[in-house]
């Protein structure tokens, strides 16, 4: 009876694997895209403007760069216009083709500094500066998904 059985079992796994399965043999409708970085900033009142300024001087300028050097693919600034109390004023987003390994992140991470031609002190005290009227509310890493066909 068990021999039966286990002969029943084997034949119909036989036949369930020389079945056609379309759905195992399908490609996901979906293609993964660029990463995407998200810092989330709130700004003290007042202080919009000064935020502003050093994103269209400083932030821009390093953005542009990396963008030049294929380490970004693109980035954005947008905005919060009903924010509620505890959300983001701005977010902060980038685009990144790919992630890097710890050499890659290092490399660049000087080359990053020879451009801007600050020390990792003076780049830490410029971010403490900042971080008086700018506050990071959060950070998000996702990952845009396109369309395949």
């Amino acid at each position: 009876m068990i021999k039966n059985l286990c002969l029943a079992a084997i034949a119909a796994l036989s036949l369930s694997l020389a079945a056609p399965l379309p759905a195992l043999a399908q490609e996901s409708p979906l293609r993964a895209g660029d990463y995407v970085e998200v810092s989330m900033i709130k700004v003290d009142d007042g202080q919009g403007l000064r935020y502003e300024q050093y994103l269209a001087d400083t932030w821009r300028k390093v953005q542009e760069h990396a963008k030049q050097q294929g380490w970004i693919s693109g980035y954005e600034i947008w905005t919060n216009e009903y924010g509620r109390d505890g959300e983001a004023d701005l977010w902060l987003i980038t685009y990144t083709p790919q992630l890097v390994d710890t050499a890659e992140a290092e490399r660049r991470d000087r080359l990053y500094r020879d451009f801007v031609q600050q020390s990792i002190a003076q780049l830490e005290a410029s971010s403490g500066q900042r971080a008086e009227y700018r506050h990071l509310a959060g950070s998000m890493l996702m990952r845009r998904q396109t369309w395949r066909n």
